[in-house]
Parts: C-alpha cells; structure tokens; sequence
C-alpha cells in the first residue's frame, strides 16, 4: 500500500522547506479553531468585545503618554526655547487682536484647501469643496458593488491600478500646492502694491486706497492680483461690478447686504472709505 501523502507536507517539500513538529501542531491547531468557529460561531462576548477594549486600550493609552511626555518635556516659553521631546507647547503667545491671521486647515485638508483656489467664489466653488468630494465618495462607495470579480492579481486589474495611482498622485499633487500656497500674511509689501498698480493698469490717485487695502490686511480673506485668501470673492475686477458709492456702502455696513462673515470697516472714517472705494472701482483687471 503506498503512503497517504500530507497536503501540507507536500506544499512545503515542494517548496524545499521541511516542517518541524512545532510547525505542524500549529497547523493543526488553526485548522481545529477554524473549524471550530465555522461550526459554533465566535460570540461578541467575550472575545470580540475583549479585543476591541485591548486595542482601544493600546490607543489610549499611546495617546495620553505622548501628550505627558509632550507636557512635562517643554516649557511655557514660545517657540523653541520652549521645546521639548516633542517639541514647544506653542509657537508664539496668541494675540486676540491680530488682524493678519490667516487660517488654514489641517494638512490632510490641504487638498481640499487648494481646491478652493481652482474653482472661483462664488460660481463654482460648491463644485470644488462639495461636488467633486461627494462623486468621488459615492464611486468609492459603490466600487465593491461594480466591481464583484475575484480575480485580486494586480497586473491583472490595470484599470483599478491606473485609477489609484492617478487618485495617489492627484491627492499628493493638491496637498502639496495647498501646503505650500501664499497667503496675505500681516498685509502687502510696496513691492506687491507696485505690482498691483503696474499689473492693473491703477491711476496714481488711487494708490492711497491700495496701501489701505493693504494695511487692513483684506487679503487675508480676499484675493488681489493672484495673491491673497480664498474665504472671500476675488477683488482684481470688481470695479467692473459696481462704483465707489456702492462701495462704500457695502464696506461700511456688510450685514445691510447680507454678508455676516466680514466685518464692518466704518471706524475708517469717510476720507478712508473714500479712497478705498476709489482702488476697488478703478481695479477692473488690467
């Protein structure tokens, strides 16, 4: 009678491996809870339940040690003479009556951040920040219930390759940009002012209204001349829209036209409103 070959040890000869005792007697081990569990079940209690409360455990625990050791490493000092193990508690002592922050989103947000770059206020940003995100989140979604083949060979799925590549790269590109994008920080320079009265074709008059719209660092949230915030419309051509009069209406009082996000700039005074005006009637994009 000939031998009753092993499965198992025919796999692993083939391979020119040779299971020891320890090997086998896992092999069997897994093979009997395998059964085991295909034939009683796996209860949620105790062991699902268990394993969550471990693992949620392990991550809690990670957490509440790096912010001690974060803590207790650094000191109240700004900055890095305040740094720690993991570096300083925080960069520079806030200033609750800045004007010039710009806020920015967290990193992986950065690509969505730029998103708001390419697509202009108001026509086509909800396109950016809510269409583009909602389609691909839906495709995303519904890809298990497309795609129901078993084949899992990636040489043999160059559709779904090429896709997530393109995704990885277009992700990456965006986060990039967004990351490294400039924003109106603490105002605009003389040279950017220059910029903005050679590049636009502004009258010398206005030149006062340019430095104050400068000065009240509008770009922070407005954008002039490709530089600035992306929180509000974009300024280069708005004279094309409306005059110096509307202008300091809606500077003066925003909420009156329904805007509640910018706030009132009437402290500046009628001579400053008025030369204010007269930059964003005359800037009609060169």
């Amino acid at each position: 009678m000939s031998a009753v070959k092993d499965p198992a040890l025919t796999w692993d000869y083939e391979r020119g491996r040779k299971p020891g005792t320890r090997v086998r007697t896992r092999r069997d081990a897994f093979a009997r809870y395998k059964e085991d569990v295909q034939r009683d079940g796996k209860p949620f209690f105790p062991h699902a339940m268990f394993h969550d409360t471990v693992m949620s455990l392990v991550v809690v625990s990670t957490i509440i040690g790096l912010a001690c050791v974060w803590y207790f490493t650094s000191s109240e000092e700004p900055g890095e003479d305040g740094a720690g193990w993991l570096g300083p508690r925080y960069t520079e002592e806030a200033d609750p009556g800045t004007v010039s922050f710009v806020p920015r989103p967290d990193w992986y947000f950065y690509f969505l951040f730029y998103l708001l770059r390419i697509f202009k206020w108001p026509n086509t940003v909800v396109l950016g920040t809510v269409g583009i995100p909602t389609i691909l989140l839906i495709l995303l979604f519904a890809l298990p219930f497309l795609d129901v083949r078993r084949e899992r060979r990636i040489l043999r799925r160059p559709v779904a390759v090429v896709t997530a590549i393109l995704v990885v790269i277009s992700m990456g590109t965006l986060t990039y940009k967004g990351a490294t994008a400039e924003e109106g920080v603490g105002g605009a320079s003389a040279e950017l002012i220059d910029a903005w009265m050679e590049d636009n074709n502004l009258p010398e008059s206005v030149r006062p209204g340019a430095e104050l719209f400068a000065e009240s660092n509008c770009v922070s949230c407005h954008s002039y001349d490709g530089v600035g915030g992306n929180i509000g419309p974009e300024l280069t051509a708005i004279g094309k829209q409306n005059d110096a009069a509307f202008f300091i209406r809606y500077v003066s009082n925003p909420q009156a036209f329904g805007n509640s996000v910018m706030p009132s700039y009437a402290g500046l005074g009628e001579e400053r409103l008025q030369d204010l005006a007269q930059f964003l009637e005359a800037s009609k994009g060169g």
